[in-house]
């Protein structure tokens, strides 16, 4: 069966204060052009596993306190047969089958988990959860700030991950600092995005740096045209 091509996407690319000032075309053929569920579904798996403490542990009944000497004889006494105490049939008894700390680390090639990524992105681009900014800049450390340009953003009240370009470095600490204390808001460089945390919150908020970094094919457009004035 042939792959369907996906055609290209549009979005609108907004500033601080939430006023649309340009577009970016995407051709999806730079982030893989396909999206397939099951290889997103098994790298997420494989990040939450490797999240996994895996230091759950139970008593097994050689290692309850309690004497292993049967607690009266077989026959004569008119009650069912029992054991040891240490059964885990019995009250402070050991238990059976529980679990033992483990190791729940796996991992898939790296080509497949590097794919993950570009579909993970890709799905957050066609399924317009995507919003593109084209640049943050603070001045400061200020959490007031960066929650007004997310309200600005119509984020308010989102989970979002925000993605910063090698070009924002200058605004990296101040950005960070500032979306720390906001509830559901994350802060990564587009360098290290994976599946997983592009794929958890519900919106991904990309400056104009960090776009044309992930797609390097990414087209800039000029600012739309202003509605024209009510009559």
């Amino acid at each position: 069966m042939a792959a369907t091509t996906m055609s290209p996407v549009n979005l609108n690319i907004y500033n601080a204060q939430g006023q649309a000032v340009g577009n970016v075309e995407i051709d999806p053929a730079e982030l893989g052009g396909t999206i397939n569920k099951q290889l997103l579904h098994d790298v997420v798996l494989m990040y939450l596993a490797n999240q996994r403490a895996g230091t759950h542990s139970t008593l097994r009944r050689g290692e309850v306190a309690g004497s292993t000497k049967k607690l009266f004889r077989q026959k004569g006494t008119g009650n069912a047969r029992v054991g040891t105490r240490r059964s885990n049939k019995r009250k402070g008894g050991g238990t059976s089958k529980g679990p033992k700390p483990r190791d729940y680390e796996t991992h898939m090639p790296k080509k497949a988990v590097r794919a993950a990524t570009r579909m993970a992105i890709l799905s957050k681009l066609t399924d317009k959860e995507t919003v593109v900014i084209d640049e943050i800049k603070l001045p400061d450390i200020k959490t007031k700030e960066m929650a007004q340009i997310l309200t600005n953003l119509q984020l308010k009240g989102k989970t979002c991950l925000i993605g910063l370009g090698a070009k924002d470095a200058d605004e990296k600490k101040s950005v960070y600092m500032s979306a720390r204390n906001i509830l559901g808001v994350e802060v990564s460089p587009a360098s290290q995005l994976n599946a997983y945390i592009v794929l958890r919150p519900k919106r991904l908020v990309l400056t104009k740096a960090a776009l044309a970094e992930l797609c390097k094919t990414a087209k800039f457009g000029a600012a739309p045209l202003s509605p024209a004035p009510s009559a």
